[in-house]
């Protein structure tokens, strides 16, 4: 194996700023099997597009036929918890953009990751091509089990969250895979390291993780409003709270972050374009100010509609009389999605303005 041309990828990776390079041996993850009973279970909620890859996920050898090994790369984007980076990235960390704004995951508070990556990863292709490699690269994209793949190559462990953690970067770290017929000596995985520790289970706002290493996604507020294009469960609209994209309750709960630093990618500092606005200042933007305002972030991808449908629920939980105007107009607008959430938080804000006043008397 060639122990050379490892150490000039993982140089290459540094180089081009990731901050973390390791191998895997390219063969089934050890969870395969667990992962098709959670498909079973109907866990992964209105994601189809885990049952329609579950097979290439079982065995990396039909997604890159001669695959000897799995490169795995990590990439810090922790903003710090001061807002050093940026001032916008401690407004969103304390949970409001402005007063009336709503929480956005950490991951998604700059430019889109999976642009970002994928051009790093290119580069590490192209490199690998001129030792004759045929290479397979993702980011978040394909049909791979990333975190067991990442977990073998020793990025981190898997933490009871089912999030991976690593010593130095704590939780906040994307991954990237890139599947090569070369062949390159493994590195040894990670050993578990978070004993008793069920921080992340009990921060969970909705329950979603189970128990440990188990996560229904159908209750996953990431999933809820992200993944799921549908209508937000009446149930679990509550608990969401201010969550407009996103959640790191689970995250930010975990003692590993104590060690985390800040990333030294910019691209992943607070964009200044989401911040001041409040939550009802976004229900006016049509479609063509919501490509123009998320063109370079991870939100686009949730399109207007979703985006939208969870304003409108953090309307529902946080918002106030002031509020009504806007949610009045969305629940008059052309998109049911839209004016059923719109509704809903009508319903709320005038429930809670009821109670107010019943308290009073």
């Amino acid at each position: 194996m060639n122990a050379e041309l490892k150490s000039q990828v993982v140089a290459l990776a540094q180089e081009v700023g990731f901050d973390s390079c390791r191998v895997a041996v390219c063969s089934p993850p050890p969870h395969a099997s667990e992962f098709r009973d959670w498909l079973e279970e109907g866990a992964h909620g209105e994601m189809r597009y885990m049952e329609r890859g579950a097979e290439k996920r079982g065995d990396p050898q039909k997604v890159l036929r001669g695959a000897k090994s799995v490169i795995v790369l990590a990439m810090n984007y922790f903003q710090g918890e001061d807002g050093r980076r940026s001032p916008a990235s401690a407004a969103l960390r304390r949970g409001r953009q402005t007063a009336g704004g709503g929480r956005v995951a950490r991951y998604a508070w700059g430019d889109d990751y999976h642009d970002l990556i994928a051009a790093k990863l290119d580069e590490i292709d192209n490199y690998l091509r001129k030792f004759g490699g045929e290479q397979k690269c993702y980011v978040d994209t394909g049909p791979i089990l990333e975190r067991d793949h990442a977990a073998q190559a020793g990025i981190g462990w898997h933490g009871k969250s089912t999030m991976l953690i690593n010593a130095r970067l704590g939780t906040w770290f994307f991954l990237a895979e890139i599947l090569t017929t070369l062949e390159l000596p493994p590195d040894a995985p990670e050993r578990d390291r978070c004993g008793t520790c069920e921080r992340c289970i009990t921060a969970c706002p909705t329950g979603a993780i189970t128990a440990a290493h188990r996560l229904d996604a159908r209750r996953c507020i990431s999933y809820l409003t992200i993944e799921l294009k549908t209508s937000i469960p009446l149930e679990l609209r509550p608990l969401v709270g201010d969550r407009i994209f996103g959640c790191d309750d689970c995250l930010d709960a975990c003692p590993w972050n104590r060690f985390a630093q800040v990333s030294r990618e910019s691209a992943f500092a607070a964009q200044k374009s989401t911040i001041g606005m409040a939550l009802r200042d976004y229900l006016d933007l049509n479609d063509e100010q919501f490509r123009d305002m998320f063109r370079h972030s991870p939100i686009k991808r949730i399109k207007r509609s979703g985006f939208l449908r969870n304003v409108c629920v953090a309307l529902g939980n946080v918002g106030d009389e002031s509020d009504l105007p806007a949610l009045d107009r969305a629940r008059h607008g052309t998109e049911p999605l839209i004016a059923e959430h719109a509704q809903w938080a009508i319903n709320r804000i005038r429930a809670r303005r009821a109670g107010k006043v019943a308290a009073m008397c």
